[in-house]
């Protein structure tokens, strides 16, 4: 287990931020042909309100309160949620974070993970170094995610500021 970061929590999103997401996330599901049940708008808001990556069994944890949820469940969901384009898979860290990009972005995306506050920055890359070393070795590139670590400006800044 890691030691709490000593520079607070990263700021949760704002709730009309969320009602936001949600909102869009119902439309683009509906305009897809595809049912937005009541789990997939929780696993949702779940993933939305967390400041940091979060496991799928950390959603179960949540779900199981005042309802009954099997860890089928919970990865059918997120399964859901990826396919559509409203969350993603941190593979360094075996855990999930909403979309915060939607439609500003074609499949070539980038995480900033802190490894302080564990906030993570979703960026859109420029992909044209890897595409071109792709198209010389004949490689069809399906999406690409980059995850990088290191520490946020807030966490860096803290880190610098000496104890007296």
């Amino acid at each position: 287990m890691t030691e709490p970061c000593p520079h607070g929590r990263p700021t949760p999103r704002a709730r009309a931020a969320v009602v936001a997401a949600l909102a869009y996330a119902e439309a683009a599901c509906t305009e897809a042909g595809e049912s937005w049940t009541a789990q997939r708008r929780r696993v949702y808001e779940l993933l939305l309100g967390s400041v940091q990556p979060v496991k799928a069994y950390e959603l179960l944890t949540k779900l199981r309160v005042g309802a009954v949820a099997k860890p089928p469940t919970v990865y059918r969901v997120l399964d859901f949620l990826l396919a559509q384009g409203l969350a993603h898979r941190l593979e360094s860290e075996a855990a999930f974070v909403a979309c915060t990009l939607h439609d500003d972005h074609d499949g070539t995306v980038g995480f900033l993970i802190c490894d302080c506050c564990r906030r993570v920055e979703e960026v859109t890359l420029d992909e044209s170094d890897v595409r071109d070393q792709a198209i010389l070795r004949g490689f069809t590139i399906r999406r690409t995610v980059m995850e990088a670590h290191g520490r946020c400006p807030r966490c860096a800044a803290g880190d610098a500021v000496q104890p007296s």
